[in-house]
């Protein structure tokens, strides 16, 4: 790897980029989704928090207030424990479903919503201890390691001094309104989840950053890479002429065949023949169907001669047919006079094969 990437100086192709996205290889940083957790459960304490801490204020003023009317037995326990349960679940349902969605975001706005089907399956090289022990003793992985152990750091320094503040609250040493409780721990909650988001924030951004350099780096490519590449993608030199050698020859044969239905051949007379067709209310202009030099063009006369095809020597025109006009399509329109002399010429002459010709085509 560290060969390639000395000799790797251009950067990669789009498909290149496409074929590692498929096998998850593009920049991204875990943190983003923690940071995205963060920002959601910040907001839902924000606009929820408030009211579900009234709620557990009420429901414990209520409990303690009224122990009397409670009887304490074992046969109530289950109940009393699984109303708990069902109330810890009611708080905590609004801030795991807003962690669910902000982590699907983060994740898809990483791998920009493509999916990566290769990524999917077991890989069992993944499973080889020293496989695993190269990885975790690379650069990536120390890299990985520093990381996490800056995550640790921060989230224990932040939880520190967090911890700090709220205990320094006059709520532990002074006696205060029982709705002051749940105003405490709204308020301590966005505190903590606001410095931890924003903490996160930033280390998301520098391992992001890093990622996006590494991964920019360990897809170049070299210029053979990118010449086999285009190779590829255009298919084997050998392969095309083949193909073009065969499209040739099935155009000439259809061309010759096609001869016999023509009005006319328009020749040089050696270098270039032409033949043309043109069939009032069926065609708008003469049409070309067939065309060639030298041999073909022997070839074009050939048949012509065997089919009594009328031939007519006119060296420009001839020329002009076979530089500008295509097999399958009219005339050039600036040669429409020239051809009109032509086929003027031909119809006068050749009155008998011109009814021949329109019972050719009926049987064709």
């Amino acid at each position: 790897m560290a060969e390639h990437n000395d000799t790797a100086t251009e950067q990669a192709t789009e498909k290149k980029i496409s074929d590692a996205h498929k096998k998850g290889q593009f920049a991204q940083a875990p943190e983003i989704q923690v940071v995205f957790g963060l920002i959601a459960s910040y907001f839902v304490i924000l606009f929820t928090l408030g009211s579900q801490a009234n709620y557990v204020t009420e429901f414990t003023v209520g409990l303690f207030g009224n122990l009397e009317k409670y009887t304490v037995i074992s046969d109530a326990l289950p109940h009393w424990i699984a109303l708990g349960f069902l109330m810890l679940f009611g708080l905590l349902l609004p801030i795991i479903g807003a962690n669910t969605v902000a982590c699907a975001l983060a994740g898809g706005l990483q791998s920009r919503f493509k999916a990566t089907p290769e990524v999917v399956g077991i890989k069992f090289e993944k499973l080889n201890p020293v496989t695993g022990f190269k990885r975790v003793f690379s650069k990536q992985g120390v890299v990985k390691m520093l990381i996490d152990l800056g995550k640790v750091l921060i989230v224990a320094g932040l939880i520190y001094s967090g911890v700090q503040e709220i205990l320094s609250d006059p709520i532990f040493f002074t006696p205060v309104p029982l709705f002051r409780l749940g105003e405490f721990i709204h308020s301590s909650s966005l505190m903590l989840f606001f410095r931890l988001a924003l903490a996160m924030g930033g280390l998301a951004l520098i391992h992001y950053l890093f990622q996006l350099k590494k991964t920019e780096k360990d897809l170049m490519m070299t210029k053979q890479e990118i010449k086999d590449e285009n190779r590829q993608a255009m298919g084997d030199p050998n392969i095309r002429m083949a193909q073009r050698a065969m499209a040739r020859r099935l155009l000439q044969k259809q061309m010759l065949a096609d001869v016999p239905q023509a009005d006319v051949i328009v020749t040089n007379p050696t270098h270039y023949a032409v033949a043309l067709k043109y069939e009032r209310g069926v065609d708008l202009a003469p049409v070309i169907l067939a065309k060639g030099h030298n041999i073909f063009a022997q070839r074009i006369k050939s048949i012509g001669a065997k089919f009594q095809v009328p031939t007519v020597e006119n060296k420009p025109v001839a020329r002009s047919l076979y530089k500008f006009g295509q097999v399958g399509k009219p005339i050039p329109a600036q040669l429409y006079q020239a051809i009109a002399e032509i086929l003027g010429y031909v119809y006068r002459t050749h009155r008998y094969y011109f009814y021949e010709l329109k019972s050719r085509r009926l049987k064709s």
